[in-house]
Protein backbone atom coordinates (compact mmCIF):
# COMPACT_ATOMS: atom_id res chain seq x y z
CA UNK A 1 0.00 0.00 0.00
CA UNK A 2 1.46 3.70 -0.90
CA UNK A 3 1.00 6.58 1.35
CA UNK A 4 -1.68 8.02 -1.04
CA UNK A 5 -3.72 4.79 -1.04
CA UNK A 6 -3.50 4.75 2.74
CA UNK A 7 -4.41 8.61 3.22
CA UNK A 8 -7.47 8.17 0.52
CA UNK A 9 -8.51 5.07 2.67
CA UNK A 10 -8.47 7.29 5.88
CA UNK A 11 -9.63 10.51 4.67
CA UNK A 12 -12.81 8.81 2.31
CA UNK A 13 -14.09 7.54 6.03
CA UNK A 14 -12.47 10.85 8.20
CA UNK A 15 -13.03 14.48 7.79
CA UNK A 16 -9.32 15.71 7.91
CA UNK A 17 -8.07 18.94 8.17
CA UNK A 18 -4.95 17.42 7.78
CA UNK A 19 -3.36 13.98 7.04
CA UNK A 20 -0.14 13.42 6.32
CA UNK A 21 1.42 9.69 6.25
CA UNK A 22 5.22 8.88 6.11
CA UNK A 23 6.49 4.87 6.27
CA UNK A 24 7.72 2.10 4.13
CA UNK A 25 4.29 0.79 2.97
CA UNK A 26 3.81 -1.68 6.33
CA UNK A 27 4.54 0.04 9.17
CA UNK A 28 3.31 4.09 8.93
CA UNK A 29 3.63 7.10 10.71
CA UNK A 30 0.49 9.61 10.91
CA UNK A 31 -0.39 12.92 11.53
CA UNK A 32 -4.37 13.47 11.39
CA UNK A 33 -6.31 16.60 12.24
CA UNK A 34 -9.88 16.15 12.33
CA UNK A 35 -12.84 18.23 13.88
CA UNK A 36 -14.69 14.73 14.74
CA UNK A 37 -11.86 14.25 17.20
CA UNK A 38 -13.72 16.87 19.29
CA UNK A 39 -14.03 15.52 22.58
CA UNK A 40 -12.81 12.42 22.09
CA UNK A 41 -10.09 10.27 24.43
CA UNK A 42 -6.95 9.17 22.69
CA UNK A 43 -8.44 5.65 22.14
CA UNK A 44 -11.35 6.50 20.37
CA UNK A 45 -9.52 9.09 18.16
CA UNK A 46 -7.17 6.02 17.33
CA UNK A 47 -10.60 3.59 17.00
CA UNK A 48 -12.27 6.32 14.71
CA UNK A 49 -9.13 6.04 12.15
CA UNK A 50 -8.55 2.02 12.73
CA UNK A 51 -12.34 2.33 12.19
CA UNK A 52 -11.87 3.30 8.20
CA UNK A 53 -9.33 1.53 7.25
CA UNK A 54 -11.87 -1.56 8.12
CA UNK A 55 -9.90 -4.95 7.82
CA UNK A 56 -6.79 -3.53 6.22
CA UNK A 57 -5.74 -4.13 9.85
CA UNK A 58 -6.59 -7.53 10.25
CA UNK A 59 -5.18 -8.64 6.86
CA UNK A 60 -1.59 -7.50 7.53
CA UNK A 61 -2.36 -4.95 4.32
CA UNK A 62 -1.22 -2.07 7.13
CA UNK A 63 0.90 -4.07 9.46
CA UNK A 64 1.42 -1.03 11.62
CA UNK A 65 0.18 2.43 12.57
CA UNK A 66 1.21 5.40 14.51
CA UNK A 67 -0.50 8.17 15.38
CA UNK A 68 -0.90 11.81 16.27
CA UNK A 69 -4.43 12.38 16.57
CA UNK A 70 -5.05 16.55 16.89
CA UNK A 71 -8.91 18.82 17.19
CA UNK A 72 -8.25 21.42 14.97
CA UNK A 73 -7.22 23.71 18.14
CA UNK A 74 -4.92 21.56 19.33
CA UNK A 75 -3.17 21.50 16.25
CA UNK A 76 -2.97 25.36 16.30
CA UNK A 77 -1.72 25.45 19.82
CA UNK A 78 0.83 22.51 19.39
CA UNK A 79 1.92 25.01 15.79
CA UNK A 80 2.23 27.90 17.25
Amino acid sequence: MTADQLQSLITAGLTCELCQLEGDGRHWYATIVSSAFEGKRLIQRHQQVYATLGSRMQTDEVHALSMKTYTPAEWAAQSA
